[in-house]
C-alpha cells in the first residue's frame, strides 16, 4: 500500500463486493475494467479517499502509469510438475 495502485486478475463491478463471498471474492465473470486496489504515492484527499489496503478501484486492461504495479501471488496450489 502507498507505492503504487495494485493492479488484479478479476474484472470489476461497483456493486460485486456488496454481494460477494466473503472468503477469496473472484470477481465478476466479465467486464470493461480490471480492478486495482490500494492506493498510490499519487493519492491526495482531493481525489483519493481509498487509501488503503482494501480499497477497490478500476481501470481499462490498457491503461499505464508510474502509479500502477502488480504483487506476483500463488493460491498455495503446488507448481505444475
Amino acid at each position: 500500500m502507498g507505492n503504487v495502485w495494485e493492479w488484479c486478475a478479476d474484472w470489476f463491478s461497483p456493486t460485486y463486493y456488496a454481494r460477494s463471498p466473503e472468503s477469496d471474492p473472484h470477481g465478476p465473470e466479465t467486464g470493461t475494467a480490471r480492478v486495482l486496489r490500494g492506493g498510490s504515492y499519487l493519492c491526495h484527499d482531493s481525489y483519493c479517499n481509498r487509501y488503503r489496503v482494501a480499497a477497490r478501484s478500476s481501470n481499462t486492461p490498457e491503461s499505464s502509469s508510474g502509479n500502477l504495479g502488480f504483487r506476483c501471488a500463488n493460491d498455495g496450489a503446488p507448481p505444475p510438475s
